[in-house]
Protein backbone atom coordinates (compact mmCIF):
# COMPACT_ATOMS: atom_id res chain seq x y z
CA UNK A 1 0.00 0.00 0.00
CA UNK A 2 2.92 2.53 0.73
CA UNK A 3 4.79 1.77 -2.69
CA UNK A 4 0.93 2.95 -4.50
CA UNK A 5 0.72 6.01 -2.30
CA UNK A 6 4.27 6.68 -3.50
CA UNK A 7 3.63 5.74 -6.69
CA UNK A 8 0.28 8.05 -6.67
CA UNK A 9 2.35 11.41 -5.15
CA UNK A 10 4.47 10.90 -8.00
CA UNK A 11 1.69 11.11 -10.45
CA UNK A 12 0.37 14.63 -8.63
CA UNK A 13 3.71 16.04 -8.77
CA UNK A 14 4.46 14.72 -12.72
CA UNK A 15 0.58 15.90 -13.26
CA UNK A 16 0.43 19.36 -11.43
CA UNK A 17 3.88 20.34 -11.60
CA UNK A 18 4.49 23.39 -9.64
CA UNK A 19 1.36 24.03 -8.16
CA UNK A 20 1.27 22.91 -4.68
CA UNK A 21 -1.66 23.58 -3.85
CA UNK A 22 -3.21 21.06 -6.64
CA UNK A 23 -0.89 18.56 -5.21
CA UNK A 24 -1.44 18.99 -1.75
CA UNK A 25 -5.40 18.73 -1.98
CA UNK A 26 -4.91 15.82 -4.52
CA UNK A 27 -2.71 13.87 -1.49
CA UNK A 28 -5.39 14.51 1.01
CA UNK A 29 -7.73 13.09 -0.50
CA UNK A 30 -5.94 9.64 -0.66
CA UNK A 31 -6.69 7.63 1.89
CA UNK A 32 -4.74 4.50 2.56
CA UNK A 33 -7.36 1.96 3.76
CA UNK A 34 -5.79 -1.52 3.95
CA UNK A 35 -8.56 -2.96 6.16
CA UNK A 36 -11.20 -1.97 4.12
CA UNK A 37 -13.05 0.18 7.48
CA UNK A 38 -14.07 3.00 4.97
CA UNK A 39 -16.22 1.18 2.72
CA UNK A 40 -19.29 1.59 4.12
CA UNK A 41 -19.09 4.95 3.80
CA UNK A 42 -18.08 4.46 -0.27
CA UNK A 43 -20.73 5.70 -3.25
CA UNK A 44 -18.22 3.59 -5.37
CA UNK A 45 -15.95 0.54 -4.64
CA UNK A 46 -13.69 0.26 -7.57
CA UNK A 47 -12.04 -3.46 -7.63
CA UNK A 48 -9.05 -3.99 -9.85
CA UNK A 49 -7.59 -7.26 -8.69
CA UNK A 50 -5.84 -9.78 -11.42
CA UNK A 51 -7.92 -11.40 -13.95
CA UNK A 52 -9.39 -14.38 -11.81
CA UNK A 53 -13.05 -15.03 -12.02
CA UNK A 54 -13.23 -16.99 -8.12
CA UNK A 55 -10.56 -14.29 -6.36
CA UNK A 56 -12.64 -11.26 -7.52
CA UNK A 57 -15.95 -13.84 -6.57
CA UNK A 58 -13.97 -14.36 -3.00
CA UNK A 59 -13.54 -10.47 -2.90
CA UNK A 60 -16.69 -9.85 -3.63
CA UNK A 61 -18.26 -12.18 -1.09
CA UNK A 62 -16.49 -10.20 1.87
CA UNK A 63 -16.82 -6.50 0.48
CA UNK A 64 -20.74 -6.55 -0.54
CA UNK A 65 -21.88 -7.08 3.20
CA UNK A 66 -19.79 -3.70 4.00
CA UNK A 67 -21.65 -1.75 1.52
CA UNK A 68 -24.32 0.66 1.98
CA UNK A 69 -27.17 -0.08 -0.09
CA UNK A 70 -26.98 2.22 -3.65
CA UNK A 71 -23.27 1.88 -3.60
CA UNK A 72 -21.76 0.66 -6.78
CA UNK A 73 -19.35 -2.19 -7.19
CA UNK A 74 -17.48 -1.51 -9.81
CA UNK A 75 -14.74 -4.43 -11.64
CA UNK A 76 -12.08 -3.36 -13.74
CA UNK A 77 -11.62 -6.85 -15.54
CA UNK A 78 -10.68 -6.05 -18.76
CA UNK A 79 -11.96 -9.52 -20.03
CA UNK A 80 -14.19 -11.37 -17.56
CA UNK A 81 -17.90 -10.93 -18.36
CA UNK A 82 -20.42 -9.58 -15.95
CA UNK A 83 -22.65 -12.12 -15.36
CA UNK A 84 -19.81 -14.64 -14.39
CA UNK A 85 -19.07 -12.33 -11.84
CA UNK A 86 -22.11 -10.89 -10.59
CA UNK A 87 -24.32 -13.97 -9.44
CA UNK A 88 -22.83 -14.65 -5.95
CA UNK A 89 -23.58 -11.56 -5.20
CA UNK A 90 -27.14 -10.34 -2.67
CA UNK A 91 -27.59 -7.20 -5.27
CA UNK A 92 -26.39 -8.33 -8.66
CA UNK A 93 -27.52 -5.14 -9.94
CA UNK A 94 -25.04 -2.88 -8.12
CA UNK A 95 -22.31 -4.37 -10.31
CA UNK A 96 -21.11 -2.69 -13.45
CA UNK A 97 -18.00 -2.45 -15.04
CA UNK A 98 -15.31 0.44 -15.32
CA UNK A 99 -12.55 -0.50 -17.11
CA UNK A 100 -9.88 2.07 -17.26
CA UNK A 101 -6.40 1.45 -19.97
CA UNK A 102 -2.84 1.77 -19.32
CA UNK A 103 -1.20 4.00 -18.74
CA UNK A 104 -4.42 5.31 -16.38
CA UNK A 105 -3.17 8.68 -16.32
CA UNK A 106 -2.49 9.61 -20.05
CA UNK A 107 -5.02 7.22 -21.69
CA UNK A 108 -8.95 9.11 -21.84
CA UNK A 109 -10.98 6.20 -22.56
CA UNK A 110 -12.57 4.36 -19.78
CA UNK A 111 -15.38 1.41 -20.59
CA UNK A 112 -18.42 1.27 -18.76
CA UNK A 113 -19.92 -2.33 -18.65
CA UNK A 114 -23.58 -3.13 -18.60
CA UNK A 115 -24.34 -6.76 -17.97
CA UNK A 116 -27.89 -8.43 -18.01
CA UNK A 117 -28.50 -7.29 -14.41
CA UNK A 118 -27.09 -4.46 -14.04
CA UNK A 119 -29.37 -1.61 -12.77
CA UNK A 120 -29.82 1.52 -15.24
CA UNK A 121 -29.06 3.29 -12.74
CA UNK A 122 -26.07 1.93 -11.05
CA UNK A 123 -25.00 2.48 -15.14
CA UNK A 124 -25.83 5.99 -15.31
CA UNK A 125 -24.24 6.98 -12.33
CA UNK A 126 -20.70 5.31 -13.23
CA UNK A 127 -21.09 6.87 -16.27
CA UNK A 128 -21.16 10.09 -14.73
CA UNK A 129 -18.75 9.53 -12.56
CA UNK A 130 -16.55 8.58 -15.73
CA UNK A 131 -17.07 11.89 -17.04
CA UNK A 132 -16.55 13.87 -13.50
CA UNK A 133 -12.98 12.07 -13.65
CA UNK A 134 -12.12 14.04 -16.42
CA UNK A 135 -12.30 10.59 -18.78
CA UNK A 136 -14.28 9.54 -21.91
CA UNK A 137 -16.71 7.14 -20.48
CA UNK A 138 -17.86 4.84 -23.22
CA UNK A 139 -20.81 2.41 -22.79
CA UNK A 140 -20.32 -1.32 -23.45
CA UNK A 141 -22.39 -4.27 -23.45
CA UNK A 142 -21.02 -6.86 -21.21
CA UNK A 143 -19.22 -9.82 -23.61
CA UNK A 144 -15.53 -11.59 -23.97
CA UNK A 145 -13.38 -8.46 -24.22
CA UNK A 146 -15.95 -5.73 -24.38
CA UNK A 147 -15.21 -3.50 -27.02
CA UNK A 148 -11.48 -2.95 -26.80
CA UNK A 149 -9.82 -5.73 -25.90
CA UNK A 150 -12.19 -7.64 -28.55
CA UNK A 151 -10.87 -5.96 -31.30
CA UNK A 152 -7.02 -6.16 -30.03
CA UNK A 153 -6.43 -9.02 -29.05
CA UNK A 154 -7.07 -10.67 -32.61
CA UNK A 155 -4.94 -8.49 -34.06
CA UNK A 156 -2.03 -9.15 -31.55
CA UNK A 157 -3.00 -12.94 -31.74
CA UNK A 158 -2.43 -12.58 -35.82
CA UNK A 159 0.88 -10.61 -34.71
CA UNK A 160 2.18 -13.72 -32.73
CA UNK A 161 0.88 -16.06 -34.90
CA UNK A 162 3.29 -14.70 -38.15
CA UNK A 163 6.37 -14.47 -35.47
CA UNK A 164 5.15 -18.41 -34.79
CA UNK A 165 5.70 -18.21 -38.96
CA UNK A 166 9.73 -17.00 -38.72
CA UNK A 167 8.35 -13.33 -39.70
CA UNK A 168 10.80 -11.02 -37.87
CA UNK A 169 8.69 -9.07 -35.12
CA UNK A 170 10.55 -5.44 -36.48
CA UNK A 171 8.99 -6.20 -39.82
CA UNK A 172 5.15 -6.93 -38.14
CA UNK A 173 5.84 -4.05 -35.74
CA UNK A 174 7.00 -1.69 -38.96
CA UNK A 175 3.72 -3.18 -40.88
CA UNK A 176 1.44 -1.81 -37.98
CA UNK A 177 3.40 1.35 -37.92
CA UNK A 178 3.36 2.15 -41.53
CA UNK A 179 -0.46 1.64 -41.08
CA UNK A 180 -0.61 4.61 -38.37
CA UNK A 181 -0.98 2.88 -35.52
CA UNK A 182 1.12 4.46 -32.56
CA UNK A 183 2.92 1.24 -31.94
CA UNK A 184 3.57 -2.11 -33.47
CA UNK A 185 2.10 -5.13 -31.87
CA UNK A 186 4.84 -7.53 -30.70
CA UNK A 187 6.17 -4.33 -28.95
CA UNK A 188 2.85 -3.95 -27.33
CA UNK A 189 2.21 -7.41 -26.29
CA UNK A 190 5.78 -6.86 -24.42
CA UNK A 191 4.59 -3.53 -22.92
CA UNK A 192 1.24 -4.79 -21.51
CA UNK A 193 3.12 -8.25 -20.82
CA UNK A 194 2.98 -11.36 -22.36
CA UNK A 195 1.29 -13.25 -18.95
CA UNK A 196 -1.26 -10.90 -19.36
CA UNK A 197 -2.00 -10.89 -22.93
CA UNK A 198 -1.71 -14.76 -22.84
CA UNK A 199 -4.73 -14.78 -19.73
CA UNK A 200 -7.02 -12.57 -22.09
CA UNK A 201 -6.27 -14.41 -25.14
CA UNK A 202 -7.16 -18.08 -23.80
CA UNK A 203 -10.24 -15.89 -22.11
CA UNK A 204 -11.16 -14.54 -25.43
CA UNK A 205 -10.34 -18.14 -27.37
CA UNK A 206 -13.29 -19.69 -25.21
CA UNK A 207 -15.75 -17.54 -26.24
CA UNK A 208 -14.58 -16.50 -29.78
CA UNK A 209 -12.38 -19.78 -30.83
CA UNK A 210 -9.82 -18.16 -31.55
CA UNK A 211 -6.05 -20.52 -31.66
CA UNK A 212 -3.76 -19.43 -29.37
CA UNK A 213 -0.27 -19.30 -31.63
CA UNK A 214 2.55 -21.43 -30.16
CA UNK A 215 4.85 -18.56 -28.90
CA UNK A 216 1.78 -17.49 -26.35
CA UNK A 217 0.92 -20.72 -25.53
CA UNK A 218 4.33 -22.12 -23.95
CA UNK A 219 5.76 -18.91 -22.44
CA UNK A 220 8.67 -19.21 -20.60
CA UNK A 221 8.29 -17.83 -16.49
CA UNK A 222 11.35 -15.53 -17.28
CA UNK A 223 9.91 -13.98 -20.62
CA UNK A 224 6.91 -12.11 -19.71
CA UNK A 225 8.04 -8.86 -22.13
CA UNK A 226 9.38 -5.33 -21.19
CA UNK A 227 8.87 -6.27 -17.12
CA UNK A 228 11.02 -8.87 -17.56
CA UNK A 229 13.65 -7.57 -19.48
CA UNK A 230 13.04 -10.16 -22.38
CA UNK A 231 9.76 -10.81 -24.24
CA UNK A 232 9.61 -11.15 -27.88
CA UNK A 233 11.87 -8.29 -27.95
CA UNK A 234 15.21 -8.15 -25.16
CA UNK A 235 15.42 -4.85 -23.80
CA UNK A 236 18.13 -2.48 -22.72
CA UNK A 237 17.61 0.17 -20.34
CA UNK A 238 13.55 -0.37 -21.11
CA UNK A 239 13.53 -0.08 -24.76
CA UNK A 240 13.55 -3.13 -27.35
CA UNK A 241 16.40 -4.08 -29.15
CA UNK A 242 15.64 -4.26 -32.52
CA UNK A 243 17.11 -5.37 -35.98
CA UNK A 244 16.34 -1.86 -38.28
CA UNK A 245 17.65 -4.28 -41.30
CA UNK A 246 14.97 -6.96 -40.95
CA UNK A 247 12.89 -7.78 -43.81
CA UNK A 248 10.32 -9.93 -45.61
CA UNK A 249 9.27 -10.34 -48.90
CA UNK A 250 5.58 -9.66 -48.34
CA UNK A 251 5.39 -6.55 -46.45
CA UNK A 252 1.81 -5.02 -47.30
CA UNK A 253 0.67 -9.00 -46.37
CA UNK A 254 1.78 -8.32 -43.20
CA UNK A 255 0.21 -5.35 -43.04
CA UNK A 256 -3.28 -6.95 -44.72
CA UNK A 257 -3.42 -9.56 -41.96
CA UNK A 258 -3.04 -7.29 -39.10
CA UNK A 259 -5.77 -4.41 -39.65
CA UNK A 260 -8.18 -6.80 -41.44
CA UNK A 261 -8.27 -8.92 -38.04
CA UNK A 262 -9.12 -5.70 -36.08
CA UNK A 263 -12.24 -4.52 -39.12
CA UNK A 264 -13.60 -8.10 -39.34
CA UNK A 265 -13.65 -8.19 -35.20
CA UNK A 266 -15.44 -4.24 -35.18
CA UNK A 267 -17.79 -5.55 -37.72
CA UNK A 268 -18.91 -8.69 -35.65
CA UNK A 269 -18.64 -5.45 -32.34
CA UNK A 270 -21.07 -4.12 -34.78
CA UNK A 271 -23.13 -6.37 -35.58
CA UNK A 272 -23.75 -7.95 -32.20
CA UNK A 273 -24.76 -4.28 -30.48
CA UNK A 274 -21.75 -4.30 -27.94
CA UNK A 275 -22.00 -0.25 -28.08
CA UNK A 276 -25.28 1.68 -27.35
CA UNK A 277 -24.18 3.63 -30.03
CA UNK A 278 -22.76 2.24 -33.05
CA UNK A 279 -21.02 5.69 -34.11
CA UNK A 280 -18.93 5.67 -30.89
CA UNK A 281 -17.21 2.31 -32.13
CA UNK A 282 -14.93 4.02 -34.22
CA UNK A 283 -14.09 6.34 -31.52
CA UNK A 284 -14.22 3.60 -28.61
CA UNK A 285 -11.04 2.02 -30.94
CA UNK A 286 -9.47 4.96 -31.48
CA UNK A 287 -8.99 6.46 -27.86
CA UNK A 288 -8.37 3.05 -26.71
CA UNK A 289 -5.70 1.34 -28.67
CA UNK A 290 -4.52 4.19 -30.89
CA UNK A 291 -5.87 2.39 -34.67
CA UNK A 292 -4.60 5.03 -36.69
CA UNK A 293 -7.03 8.56 -35.70
CA UNK A 294 -6.60 9.93 -39.49
CA UNK A 295 -8.87 7.03 -40.70
CA UNK A 296 -11.95 8.20 -38.38
CA UNK A 297 -11.57 4.79 -37.04
CA UNK A 298 -12.14 0.89 -38.22
CA UNK A 299 -15.95 1.35 -39.55
CA UNK A 300 -14.61 4.53 -41.22
CA UNK A 301 -12.30 2.93 -42.94
CA UNK A 302 -14.40 0.10 -44.15
CA UNK A 303 -16.48 2.68 -45.66
CA UNK A 304 -13.80 5.26 -47.03
CA UNK A 305 -11.81 2.60 -48.76
CA UNK A 306 -14.30 0.68 -50.25
CA UNK A 307 -16.53 -2.56 -48.63
CA UNK A 308 -16.04 -4.88 -52.20
CA UNK A 309 -11.95 -3.93 -52.19
CA UNK A 310 -11.78 -5.19 -48.17
CA UNK A 311 -14.13 -7.69 -48.81
CA UNK A 312 -11.45 -9.23 -51.76
CA UNK A 313 -8.56 -9.08 -49.22
CA UNK A 314 -10.48 -10.98 -46.62
CA UNK A 315 -11.49 -13.36 -49.21
CA UNK A 316 -7.90 -14.11 -50.58
CA UNK A 317 -6.60 -14.44 -46.97
CA UNK A 318 -9.36 -16.28 -46.00
CA UNK A 319 -8.10 -18.75 -49.00
CA UNK A 320 -4.95 -19.14 -47.70
CA UNK A 321 -4.81 -18.97 -44.19
CA UNK A 322 -8.65 -20.24 -42.85
CA UNK A 323 -11.39 -19.23 -40.87
CA UNK A 324 -10.51 -17.03 -38.97
CA UNK A 325 -10.35 -14.05 -42.03
CA UNK A 326 -14.29 -14.97 -43.07
CA UNK A 327 -15.66 -11.52 -43.45
CA UNK A 328 -18.80 -11.29 -40.72
CA UNK A 329 -22.16 -10.43 -41.32
CA UNK A 330 -21.82 -7.35 -39.68
CA UNK A 331 -20.06 -6.17 -43.13
CA UNK A 332 -23.79 -5.76 -44.47
CA UNK A 333 -24.84 -3.56 -41.60
CA UNK A 334 -21.70 -0.56 -43.34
Amino acid sequence: LAKTIERAQYSFKKKFKRDRRAIRDANDRLMGDHRGVGIHRADIVIEAIFEDREVKRKLYADIEPKMKTGAILATNTSSIRLEDLSDCLNDPGRLVGLHFFNPVALMPLVEIIHGEQSDETAVQKALAFGRNIGKLPLGVKSSPGFLVNRILMPYIVEAVTMLDEGIPPEVIDRAATDFGMPMGPIELADAVGLDICKHVAEILSEALSMELPANLKSLPKDRLGKKSGQGFYQYSKGKPIKNKKASWPEPQLVQDRLILRMLNEATACLREGIVREKDLIDAGVIFGTGFAPFTGGPLEYIRNTGIDALSEKMQRLEDQFGERFRRDAGWELL
